[in-house]
Formats: C-alpha cells, structure tokens, sequence
C-alpha cells in the first residue's frame, strides 16, 4: 500500500516512441502510468510524438525564430504541468530521432532557458520529471558499461538544464522476450508511480 501518495498534480506524459502503435511497450507503459494517475486525481494531458511530426531543426536561426504552432502547443503543455514523464526506446544507444526534434523545438532560448546567462538559466523550474527508458540490453548493463549515456545526457544536460528538479529515472532492459510476468511487473510498477504521480 502507498502511504506517501501526493497532492493531485497536472502531468503531462511525454510518449517517445516513433511508433505510435499501440502494441509497443513504451506506449504500454504510458497507459498504466495514466491508469494509476487517474485513480488518484491526477490531471492529465499527453503527447504521442509519433502522431505529431515535429521536424528536426535545421539552423540556429530556425531554433531562435517563432516556432510552428504545434511546437507552442506543446510548450502551453509543459507550462501547464507540474510533472513530466517522458517514456523512449533507446535506440543506437540514444534517444530516437522523434523525441530529439521534441526537444530542439520545443526548448527554444527564451521559453526554456535564459540564453544571456551561463549557468543556471533555466526558465522551466518548479517541474520535476521522471524519464523511463526501455532497451534490449540489460538494464545493470547499460548502466554499468554504458554509464546510462543517453538517460544521464536526457537527465542532466536537458531537463536539470532547463531547471526540472528532482529528475528520476526509470531503466527496463531486456524487454524483447520479456516474460509476462515480468511485463506485468513493469506495468503494476508504472501504475504504483502514476498514482504517487511521480
């Protein structure tokens, strides 16, 4: 039993996947996370990026112009929450290409940081964010050998950056031949942080 559940928070879920089937883990995982937070009160709004076809930047001039509609769109979501979940794949070792684009666009200078400044500039604090990322290696693996790249770059040079605080993780490996046991565990746990909505 949760004995520490939260106040109702605004949260937007962040689904990373390119695929935006229904089948894919990530995708599973989002709606368990959503399915606790609902029974907790918790105000939600998601993002599937696969369904939104953010472009990639091209030119610095691009990331410091008006961004398209969509993109502010989504910036309005990120004002609004109070907590972020991001859920991806990792793929070659990294983000996949659809959640990088995100967030090139999405964190433009003078939305997400205070470009003047050095350090410290972040202009999105008072958010925290949990990040959860699944992969076919093992999760001990990928942190130990690895040293969790991709997570830790997500982590510290975007999100902390930016001014979220705390940022959680979340590591699933070897989910390709994952038994069902094993994946029910990872949805009930999804479900246990999203009625805690952390």
């Amino acid at each position: 039993m949760d004995t520490h559940r939260k106040p109702p928070r605004r949260i937007l879920i962040i689904e990373g996947h390119p695929d935006p089937s229904p089948q894919r883990l990530c995708h599973g995982l989002a709606e368990a996370y959503r399915e606790g937070a609902r029974e907790a009160g918790h105000t939600l709004r998601t993002l599937i990026l696969g369904d939104l076809g953010i472009p990639p930047l091209g030119s610095r001039s691009d990331w410091e112009a008006l961004p398209p509609e969509i993109v502010q769109a989504c910036q309005q979501d990120l004002l609004w929450a109070q907590h972020v979940v991001v859920f991806y794949p990792l793929w070659l070792g990294d983000v996949p290409a659809v959640l990088k684009a995100f967030l090139e666009q999405v964190l433009r200078p003078g939305f997400a940081f205070d470009p003047r400044r050095k350090s410290s500039g972040g202009l999105l604090k008072g958010r925290s964010a949990r990040l959860v990322v699944t992969m076919g290696m093992p999760g001990w693996f990928y942190i130990g050998w690895f040293g969790a790249h991709s997570l830790r770059m997500l982590r510290r040079n975007v999100f902390r950056f930016v001014g979220f605080r705390p940022v959680r993780t979340t590591v699933l490996g070897m989910v390709e031949g994952a038994s069902l046991a094993r994946r029910r565990a990872w949805l009930d746990e999804m479900t246990r942080l999203g009625r805690l909505g952390l």
